[in-house]
């Protein structure tokens, strides 16, 4: 692509880095940009530039937030007792636009993947057991779904973590199989992801 300014190629360039946009989305992007109000730049880079610098991650559930504790773990009419496992962040907005699900979540950051070297010590597993032995007793987790992808990485997860619950007696449910295999929870239509919420079902490695 040919460009008739060296400061519109280096806009494109960085542009296109974001996922999902190519060349000529970014071109557009950065054209739009250029026929709005300056204020409309300063307002975007402003937010990208503070989004990055003070954003902070729930030290309970490592979710995105503006601070210490995320609004979910410090939500009054959230169950307390549930705890909704997922890979990362997108999930949560996920199951959150369902509208089914009331409890709390906990982040992982990924999945087991013996193949990208990712190990259950790169992930939020200790924590999670910690959150969970620890919890007070009138806030006691009682049980903890399962929602991961529906992979082999995913599985190989959730029973690597099943088996650790196991042994403190916690129950472990995994949300219905409505998402086909293979399939990632952000992708997922809201219906049927709030419907493997609702039906989940015990978790059983066999």
């Amino acid at each position: 692509m040919e460009y008739s300014s060296k400061l519109i190629e280096n806009a494109v360039t960085e542009i296109s880095r974001l996922p999902g946009i190519g060349k000529k989305t970014a071109m557009r992007l950065a054209l739009y940009l250029l026929k709005q109000k300056e204020s409309v730049s300063d307002d975007l880079a402003g937010a990208i530039t503070a989004l990055r610098k003070n954003i902070k991650y729930c030290s309970l559930c490592h979710n995105i937030s503006d601070t210490e504790i995320c609004s979910i773990c410090n939500g009054k009419r959230r169950d307390k007792s549930l705890i909704c496992v997922v890979e990362d962040i997108p999930d949560v907005l996920a199951i959150e636009n369902t509208s089914q699900y009331n409890g709390l979540y906990h982040v992982l950051g990924g999945v087991i993947s013996p193949i990208q070297g990712i190990g259950p010590d790169e992930l939020k597993i200790d924590s999670l057991i910690n959150r969970i032995l620890n919890s007070h007793a009138e806030e006691k987790v009682k049980e903890v779904i399962m929602a991961l992808p529906a992979t082999m990485e995913g599985d190989t997860t959730s029973f690597y973590i099943s088996r650790k619950l196991n042994e403190h007696q916690i129950k472990v449910s995994t949300i219905a199989r409505g998402i086909p295999i293979g399939g990632e929870l952000e992708f997922t239509d809201e219906v049927t992801l709030g419907r493997s919420i609702l039906t989940r079902v015990k978790y059983s490695p066999d």
